[in-house]
């Protein structure tokens, strides 16, 4: 396994063509909240995060977003448009596609280690300003 590196690998070097060890990349993250590029396929990049507590609300106006529970027991809470508000519960094993434009809030009693597939330079906290939890995009690992 690689250390993290700030810029994408060269398009031969973009996860295809070889075996991804998930649970070795994930086993590399040092910290919660922090996703990271494993592959990309076409405009979409794969990205595996540990996360643990609550994220915030955001939303992605112009793209859905795949999340696939690797381990642990995920719940993410949706707001519709009339603020009425509804969780799915994932475990290991599961997934779920949040719709483009739908208020989202991902939490984790315990840690959860996560598949995250999304568009190339969409950013983990939505569509809103940058804050303390928005991690820079296109950091591979």
């Amino acid at each position: 396994m690689s250390a993290p590196t700030e810029t994408a690998p060269t398009p031969s070097h973009r996860g295809q063509g070889q075996s991804i060890d998930l649970q070795g990349k994930i086993a590399l993250l040092q910290g919660h909240w922090q996703p990271r590029v494993v592959a990309e396929m076409n405009d979409y990049q794969f990205k595996v995060v540990k996360i643990a507590g609550e994220f915030l609300w955001h939303q992605h106006r112009d793209t859905d977003e795949t999340f696939i529970v690797l381990d642990g027991q995920l719940r993410i809470d949706l707001r519709d448009a009339s603020g009425d508000i509804r969780a799915i519960h994932l475990q290991a094993g599961q997934m779920a596609v949040i719709p483009q434009g739908i208020e989202h809030k991902p939490f984790a009693q315990e840690e959860v280690q996560l598949l995250l597939i999304e568009p190339r330079g969409v950013a983990n906290t939505g569509d809103g300003e940058a804050g303390a939890r928005t991690v820079a995009n296109g950091l591979w690992i």
